[in-house]
């Protein structure tokens, strides 16, 4: 990943409303949500949603299409563990024990569906 790709990403999820937006999506799953419903979780106007969605769209880290009358919005999975790898690629510098405990983190994480005790 080229350095200018995971600033936009980083920048893209520095706002209050799109981490809440994009961590939303995040646990929709692949199934993602409408505009609609993601404005009435988090308690945002259509408009300022719009523009949020924009910006997370624009760096890559949301897709979206088109169900009936409805934009469905999902969490770019690939992307943001791409970013997730950007920033970890350097850590270990021969040294493992740096980031083990990442990585035991990440896997204890609750993830798509699984109960604590993370990835298997």
């Amino acid at each position: 990943m080229e350095s200018n790709l995971a600033i936009k990403r980083l920048a893209a999820l520095a706002q209050e409303s799109r981490l809440a937006v994009f961590r939303l999506l995040i646990k929709a799953g692949h199934e993602g949500l409408a505009a609609g419903e993601i404005a009435r979780a988090l308690e945002i106007t259509p408009n300022t949603l719009s523009a949020q969605l924009a910006v997370l769209s624009n760096a890559g880290l949301v897709t979206s299409r088109r169900d009936g009358r409805s934009i469905i919005y999902v969490a770019a999975y690939d992307a943001m563990g791409d970013l997730l790898l950007y920033l970890m690629e350097d850590c270990c510098q021969g040294r493992p024990e740096i980031c083990t405990p990442l990585a035991e983190t990440a896997r204890r994480a609750a993830c798509c569906g699984q109960a604590e005790g993370g990835l298997s």
